[in-house]
């Protein structure tokens, strides 16, 4: 039983119905009450406040039976916008979405720079472009979140970015003074397992998801909340050692993971397998159907390496759902029963391994959606695709 102040129990209650009122997508006040427990007066009013502050709205449910048609709430989705951002290595994604969590625009720009100062303006420029497309409604543009692939601290700073090599870039505060907008950063890995369980796994508590792309990072769900570490610095699984004294990585030791098993590196070294300078991910998909020897071959060692690690994160979390986020994999049919076949070890136990339906969206969305959660202010979200 919650106790406390009535502006506190009153906070939590109002968290808890507006929940319902976006898992369900649409409810009656009837339903809602039975749903939350709650007296028919306490969502009478709260119902009303919500309605004043155009975050739901009321609709007439048609239906055949007699009687009078019951009129159900659902959120106002358009009553304002969140942006979610990818500032991945070479690309920054852009995501528009509604209250709803649905995507309602995106876009890519790429970038032949590292310079931070550079990439700091074209982000000031792009978030206002954005505030100001959202601008004719009520909340406007609510929140930015960003996706650092890199080490972001639990004041949200910028600790390190190794393909950037920037260190200590306080970037939250710069761009809320240039646009006027609430930003938040967040690693990327942590956004994209917070994606799995927004809008697919609602149901599990226990869930990483492990993204393969420029580097390797793991999200860390655990009792529903994101696991971040003393300082927040958690989830960098890509720089645990699986080749002592092995290929050299940029964070400084030798031999990491994400040298062996993340995307990018697989990429370098079908390249220069096959003698090309830049490879596609069209170019290996037609290899992978083709069953070129060479791409073959350079997969089983590449799926090889990756199952070492997980085999390590299985054995440390003990997890309900391992999703594995990765475009790479998506494209090849056996992957996921070539990654079980290295899985055998009786001690290390999870109850599903997936290969993530987002790919490269998965960022970008579960920015999105921890902007919608920050700005309804709501302990738990479950949002439709």
């Amino acid at each position: 039983m919650v106790t406390g102040d009535a502006a506190f129990i009153k906070k939590i209650n109002r968290s808890h119905i507006i929940s319902k009122i976006i898992e369900h997508g649409m409810i009656s006040r009837a339903d809602l009450a039975k749903i939350t427990g709650l007296n028919k007066a306490t969502i009478s009013v709260q119902v009303a406040d919500l309605l004043e502050e155009e975050l739901i709205i009321e609709t007439q449910q048609e239906h055949k039976n007699l009687g009078r048609r019951p009129i159900m709430l659902s959120i106002n989705e358009q009553a304002g916008y969140s942006l979610g951002i990818d500032l991945d290595k070479n690309n920054v994604s852009f995501t528009l979405c509604n209250l709803n969590g649905t995507p309602l625009e995106s876009k890519s720009l790429k970038m032949n720079t590292t310079n931070y100062d550079v990439i700091r303006e074209m982000l000031i420029k792009e978030i206002k472009n954005y505030k100001q497309k959202c601008s004719k409604e009520r909340y406007g543009l609510i929140g930015v979140v960003i996706g650092i692939h890199g080490i972001v601290d639990n004041d949200e700073m910028i600790y390190f970015v190794p393909h950037h090599q920037w260190h200590n870039k306080v970037l939250k505060s710069e761009l809320m003074n240039e646009t006027g907008v609430n930003v938040y950063l967040e690693n990327n890995a942590n956004l994209c397992s917070f994606a799995e369980i927004v809008y697919k796994h609602y149901q599990s508590k226990n869930l990483l998801s492990v993204s393969l792309y420029s580097g390797i990072g793991l999200g860390i769900m655990v009792n529903g909340k994101l696991l971040k570490g003393f300082d927040g610095f958690a989830g960098e699984i890509g720089h645990m050692i699986v080749v002592p004294d092995g290929r050299p990585c940029r964070c400084g030791n030798l031999g990491c993971w994400e040298q062996y098993a993340s995307e990018s590196s697989f990429i370098k070294q079908l390249a220069e397998r096959q003698n090309k300078e830049e490879i596609t991910y069209e170019e290996i998909h037609h290899w992978l159907k083709t069953k070129d020897p060479i791409t073959t071959t350079l997969m089983a060692e590449y799926i090889k390496f990756l199952s070492v690690g997980l085999n390590n994160i299985i054995n440390l979390y003990n997890p309900e759902i391992l999703v594995i986020n990765s475009e790479l994999l998506q494209m090849y049919p056996d992957a996921l029963i070539e990654i079980n076949t290295h899985l055998t070890s009786t001690v290390g136990h999870y109850r599903k391994l997936l290969i993530s339906d987002f790919g490269k969206k998965a960022c970008s969305r579960g920015a999105c959606a921890l902007a919608i959660k920050r700005f309804l202010d709501v302990s738990e979200l479950s949002l439709t695709q």
